[in-house]
């Protein structure tokens, strides 16, 4: 669960534009480590990393990644998290993704296949050897692939408070929208120093997972990365809190107030 909510959260950054890649704020080589507290533990490490690779003949971003639960929470929630997916270095659009979670024994092991001609996307379930097809809208991006698409559109200096942005998503077998509202922008502390960021807030389910609708909001540079610093999180149960660890191969320089 608690990669799950991660997951969910780094992504909930895309408009439903189909712009190209026009200023790439990333590269391959990019490497992001977060470090994720829930409530008193120092709950788990997530990394992203991007690479170039090839799909079908097409050369695109291979992005993976991977969550594992560490000291005294490993004992009795064991995390073990792979999230993957192929994207189109022109478009930014997802070919495939790739979820394999173990949360606490509840599992999926997914493979996901995008055709953007007919709006599908194909889903085969390894765990019970089954394959579906489900509609989608246009645009659709995947946990993943939002992320980056996003990070190559939003335009920083238009952006205002109280501004709001709608995420296309397909997540395991259903559309998911989003909607994204801007709060402002805010100097925080960071490991490596104060960071000027962008401040947003989702609108989520409540219930089982979250506390309130209003109960996420996170953190990117007000730079040309847009790389999430930090995200908080109200549950239904504890709090979690993710922070930027370490991070290697940017396009940009961080933008970082004071060391």
């Amino acid at each position: 669960m608690i990669k799950k909510l991660f997951a969910i959260t780094i992504v909930c950054f895309i408009t439903s534009s189909a712009q190209l890649f026009s200023q790439q704020a990333f590269q391959s080589g990019e490497w992001f480590k977060f470090r994720i507290h829930y409530g008193m533990f120092n709950a788990s490490y997530a990394t992203l990393e991007v690479t170039d690779s090839q799909l079908n003949d097409k050369p695109v971003y291979h992005v993976q990644g991977r969550g594992r639960s560490t000291g005294l929470l490993s004992l009795f929630f064991k995390v073990d998290d792979d999230y993957q997916t192929y994207i189109d270095k022109r478009t930014g659009k997802p070919y495939k993704f790739i979820r394999k979670i173990n949360e606490g024994g509840y599992t999926k092991d997914l493979e996901i296949d995008f055709d953007h001609r007919d709006n599908e996307a194909h889903v085969l379930n390894r765990k019970t050897n089954t394959r579906k097809t489900y509609s989608v809208p246009t645009n659709v991006h995947d946990m993943l692939s939002s992320f980056y698409y996003i990070r190559n559109q939003i335009d920083r200096d238009d952006l205002k408070p109280g501004e709001e942005m709608r995420l296309n998503m397909f997540l395991d077998d259903e559309n998911v929208d989003f909607k994204l509202v801007f709060l402002g922008r805010e100097v925080i502390r960071t490991k490596f120093g104060k960071v000027a960021t962008l401040k947003f807030r989702p609108y989520v389910l409540a219930g089982r997972v979250f506390k309130e609708k209003e109960s996420l909001t996170f953190w990117i540079s007000d730079d040309k990365n847009k790389i999430p610093v930090k995200i908080e999180a109200d549950l239904a149960v504890g709090s979690l809190d993710a922070d930027l660890e370490a991070y290697k191969g940017l396009k940009h320089q961080f933008s970082i107030l004071i060391n």
